[in-house]
């Protein structure tokens, strides 16, 4: 268990999370949301072990936590003025975004269907270690298939303590709702939300509207 400040992360402990990021190793982190399951989206061997620790479908893709938008342009492809708007208006926040995703991306973060699911997320950690790794990291919920996702380290630690080489501890997550998911990839002005979660339906629409 690692404390890291919620608001003011200590420089030594975002690179000490780094550092285990880049050696392969999966490390749990506070989300705005809930605790996520973070890995370097480039280390293949990383990915198949969150779906391995989850028992997670490989058809499922994993979701992505960027530092800022700008990381979006060059992870994307086909980003249009209906991205635009949404990013503007809702990130960072409890806003997931699902777009083509760009060729430097491996196909299997994308679950071979050729899509991306991308948030910049409100919370200090998660951008912090994001930023210092010079990559996005993944974000799949902390939980084992079946539980509640948490929103304290300690949950996170009954259910996967003992395959975690390391859970950061930044408190209770702001939230206990999960992201909104609005789906952007069929292109032109379509767009499709998948879950409603902390950002009503309705919001989406009104900042949508021309």
């Amino acid at each position: 268990m690692l404390k890291i400040h919620p608001d003011e992360p200590e420089a030594a402990h975002v690179q000490r999370v780094v550092r285990a990021l880049q050696s392969g190793q999966v490390v749990a982190i506070p989300t705005d949301t809930f605790y996520g399951l973070a890995v370097d989206p480039v280390n293949l061997w990383a990915v198949d072990r969150i779906y391995d620790l989850k028992t997670r479908s490989r058809h499922k893709p994993l979701s992505l936590l960027l530092s800022d938008v700008s990381q979006a342009i060059e992870l994307a492809r086909g980003i249009d003025g209906t991205f635009d708007r949404l990013s503007e208006r809702f990130w960072p926040g409890p806003l997931t975004i699902i777009v083509k995703a760009g060729s430097r991306l491996p196909l299997r973060v994308t679950a071979n269907t050729g899509n991306v699911a991308l948030r910049v997320p409100e919370a200090a950690i998660p951008r912090a270690i994001v930023k210092e790794l010079g990559l996005p990291i993944t974000a799949t919920s902390a939980n084992l298939q079946g539980l509640p996702e948490c929103t304290y380290a300690n949950c996170v630690r009954e259910q996967l303590g003992g395959e975690l080489p390391m859970i950061v501890d930044g408190g209770p997550t702001a939230r206990s709702t999960a992201t909104t998911i609005v789906d952007l990839s069929g292109g032109g002005d379509s767009w499709t939300i998948l879950r409603e979660g902390a950002i009503p339906t309705h919001e989406i629409a009104l900042a949508l509207q021309r």
